[in-house]
């Protein structure tokens, strides 16, 4: 009964009156239902069985003549009687003679009549009456009535009673209302005269008297108790003010004193934070900040001036100062005229105090006005006797800058200036030992390129020739074999990149301190299929030799959908991600997970405009071992490796040079313990327009030409003869420069001289040009093609040998064969 206990008197006694009024309604209400039940179920008994004994006179005749269609005619009168649900008429032995349902009524009649009387069950009432002919019984008569009535009845007075209970509790709460009135009254001005003189402290006031009676005597006894305490508090009072006033001129005195030795530790404090940063920013916001808070003003900021400027810059507000900043307009990096104004004192080293803004026509102090400040104090920023800054500091009240404020700023200013002039040199120092220290990198890694490049260009040849005929023979397998299984041609292609990327890695050794060649044909290289080929050619490293070792590596790609094609040579950035995939497998010997990623970047400097992405980005990541700081700066010098004997320290290097002929740039985010991610950044080409690669333009092939091959190697020879032969064309071979000048010398004296001559152009003795220029001396119109792993160099560097018709990369391939035989021999002819 809480609820009960916290509710206000005035509801506690409307509450009793009509719940009080509510049950005695109620009771009555009981009772008078109570009797239309009983009264009413008395008549309907009364009227069924006047009504029964009618019928059975009615049925006399039907039942003493057995004539049903009579008696049952008879019951038919029951129609007009709504509460009649069914009757039945019963013969002399007890038998149902006739009967009567109401339309729509599922009555089951009895069987055999019970003893006349009546009953209510099952929500109806029953009645048998006899039916007398001559003092006889001769049937019985049953009438079944439904209780729809009384039900309809007590319904109504259901009704009845609720409208009158309503409108009673409604009558009852209006008259309590009004009735309570009297007796709460006095009690709720009472406690509410209590409760404000508890809050407010005030003992004035009284209670207006309302009686003798109980609540009458308690407002008196108030009424003393206040003018007791009011009197106890005016004597109080005036002890107070005597003591007050003697604290406040005390405390006067400390505040003056205080204030001063605040202002110096507040100097103290800022001096100390400013000498600890070494960046004007940080000085900055560490004197606004404490500023704000110790001092403390409404508005502060820093502004710094170039010698010769009219306008000064704001460089930096402080975060309380941010708000009113961004409200007149002048946020950081805002520049300030300084005209003929209050600045231009301060640039000439003044400290200005205008302690009242209000009437001011500078720009920037109407800016200060709009967002509600006042009293603004600018001090000059001196070193050496020149002006470099101000700091700016404003309050919302007028003259609200003590002398002591205006000598404190004044005083802080040269500390912050001296502070920034010093931090200005150190970033100055700082900056040029940063650039030499990369002027030495750079140069340091182009050297080791350099000389990496020398030492790989002697070893180019021999490679070439190793892999030349592994080269002819998978092209021509793949060419002539249709009967190949596509596993077969699979491993074949697979094979065939494999020998492309070395032919390129060779080319490429030597050529790490070169930047792209302007001659390298550069086509449309589409990354996603690009990362799924290095995937299978890297396959055996990832997969097979792990699982031999109890190793499981996990290989995942992520790989942006609808990725615009690059410019570059596809050989290389194939065997730069191979080259990648393996670090990247090294650096995990317990296993883990790789994820090969591409996604779209837009570039650095790209402003928002830019319809496209800038950049495409490829990324090989690892959870491996990682790397420390030193050797991720290191990683990509020619010949440092973290693999001992087993490494050679060119992987990543190779990687670099390929970067660079590509304009991409290498990013590397790695951490001990947390795996390592390689990025290349390719830039997206400006135009759209497509490079037509070699391969797509078409020519006849030609056959049944007389060939002169010369070159030292048996292996080169003998593929390059199969393949030529192939081809329809005979083919004769030297396998030395001076046989091969001996060779077309007599053909070119008989009868089958050659059509063209093949030669490579490192060779003992006798080389290349040699052999060129002497057969060109014999016969000038005879074609030459030189082999040489040297060619895109020699065209870079214009050092084409005179007497050389076409000049072929080794390995060589068939189509540039081919191509290079149509146009030099059978498209003349």
């Amino acid at each position: 009964m809480n609820w009960l206990r916290d509710l206000p008197i005035r509801r506690k006694l409307t509450l009793v009156i009509v719940l009080t009024c509510s049950m005695v309604l109620l009771l009555a209400c009981g009772v008078l239902a109570t009797y239309e039940v009983i009264n009413f179920r008395q008549n309907m008994v009364r009227d069924t069985s006047v009504l029964a004994d009618v019928l059975a006179k009615n049925t006399q005749a039907a039942l003493t003549f057995q004539d049903e269609s009579a008696a049952r005619q008879t019951l038919q009168a029951l129609q007009k009687e709504p509460n009649v649900v069914a009757a039945c008429l019963y013969d002399e032995k007890g038998n149902p003679f006739a009967d009567y349902k109401r339309n729509g009524a599922e009555v089951d009649l009895p069987a055999h009549p019970s003893p006349d009387g009546h009953s209510f069950d099952s929500g109806r009432l029953s009645v048998f009456r006899p039916i007398i002919l001559n003092d006889k019984r001769i049937g019985t008569l049953y009438l079944q009535s439904g209780l729809e009535g009384l039900y309809r009845q007590l319904r109504l007075f259901a009704s009845l009673a609720a409208m009158v209970l309503i409108g009673s509790v409604l009558v009852a709460l209006v008259l309590s209302s009004r009735l309570q009135r009297p007796i709460s009254q006095p009690i709720l001005s009472l406690a509410a005269i209590a409760r404000s003189t508890a809050e407010n402290k005030d003992y004035t006031v009284r209670v207006p008297p309302v009686g003798g009676d109980e609540t009458g005597q308690l407002t008196d006894a108030f009424n003393q108790l206040l003018a007791s305490i009011e009197e106890r508090d005016r004597a109080l009072s005036d002890a107070n003010d005597s003591l007050r006033q003697e604290i406040t001129e005390r405390k006067s005195a400390e505040e003056r004193v205080q204030s001063q030795l605040n202002r110096l530790e507040l100097l103290h404090r800022i001096t100390r934070a400013i000498s600890e940063r070494q960046d004007l920013k940080s000085i900055f916001q560490v004197a606004i900040r404490t500023l704000e808070e110790h001092l403390p003003l409404d508005f502060a900021g820093i502004c710094l001036h170039e010698q010769g400027d009219n306008v000064v810059k704001v460089v930096s507000v402080g975060i309380r100062s941010e708000v009113l900043a961004q409200e007149f307009s002048n946020p950081e990096s805002a520049t300030i005229p300084i005209n003929q104004n209050d600045f231009s004192r301060c640039i000439r080293g003044e400290l200005v105090y205008e302690p009242d803004i209000s009437h001011s026509d500078f720009a920037l102090f109407k800016q200060l006005v709009g967002a509600g400040l006042r009293a603004v104090v600018a001090a000059p920023l001196m070193v050496e006797s020149k002006i470099f800054g101000i700091l700016i500091a404003s309050r919302r009240e007028t003259q609200s800058f003590s002398s002591g404020d205006c000598e404190f700023l004044r005083q802080l200013s040269e500390h912050v200036a001296l502070a920034a002039h010093q931090t200005q040199l150190y970033e100055a120092l700082h900056q040029a030992y940063d650039d030499l220290r990369q002027t030495q990198q750079a140069v340091m890694q182009q050297e080791r390129l350099r000389a990496l490049g020398q030492m790989a260009s002697g070893i180019a040849h021999d490679i070439n020739n190793a892999i030349s005929p592994v080269a002819l023979y998978t092209e021509s397998l793949l060419e002539s074999e249709p009967g190949l299984s596509e596993r077969a041609r699979q491993y074949l292609e697979t094979i065939q990149r494999a020998i492309d990327d070395v032919a390129q890695t060779v080319s490429r050794m030597k050529e790490f301190y070169r930047q792209r060649e302007p001659q390298l044909t550069l086509t449309p290289v589409q990354l996603n299929p690009l990362i799924q080929q290095v995937i299978d050619l890297s396959r055996a490293r990832w997969s097979n030799m792990s699982q031999q070792h109890g190793v499981s590596i996990t290989v995942e790609t992520e790989l942006a959908p609808e990725l615009p094609a690059i410019l570059g040579i596809e050989s290389e950035i194939r065997e730069a991600l191979v080259n990648l995939v393996f670090n990247a497998i090294d650096a995990m010997p317990d296993g883990g997970k790789l994820t090969l990623r591409t996604k779209l970047a837009r570039a650095a400097k790209a402003s928002p405009d830019t319809p496209a992405p800038g950049q495409i980005q490829v990324e090989i990541s690892d959870t491996g071992i990682g790397m420390d700081e030193d050797t991720r700066r290191r990683c990509l010098e020619p010949f440092f490796t973290t693999k001992g004997e087993r490494g050679t320290g060119l992987g990543l290097a190779m990687v670099y040079g390929i970067a660079r002929r590509h304009n991409a740039e290498i990013e590397i985010d790695s951490a001990l313990g947390k795996g390592t991610t390689i990025r290349f950044v390719f830039p997206v080409p400006e135009t759209s327009e497509a490079v037509v690669s070699p391969d797509m333009v078409p020519f006849t092939i030609p056959t049944g030409l007389r060939i002169l091959v010369v070159d030292d190697d048996p292996m080169l020879i003998k593929s390059l003869r199969d393949a030529l032969e192939m081809d329809g064309h005979h083919v004769v071979t030297a396998s030395g420069g001076q046989d091969g000048i001996d060779a077309f010398r007599k053909a070119h004296g008989g009868a089958e001289p050659f059509a063209v001559v093949i030669t490579d152009l490192g060779m003992p003795y006798v080389n290349g040009r040699e052999v060129a220029a002497a057969i060109k001396g014999t016969a000038p119109a005879v074609p030459i093609i030189l082999l040489t792993g040297w060619g895109q160099r020699l065209v870079a560097e214009g050092d084409i040998p005179p007497h050389v018709d076409r000049i072929l990369n080794k390995p060589p391939r068939l189509r540039e064969i081919r191509e290079a035989l149509f146009q030099l021999v059978a498209a003349k002819s």
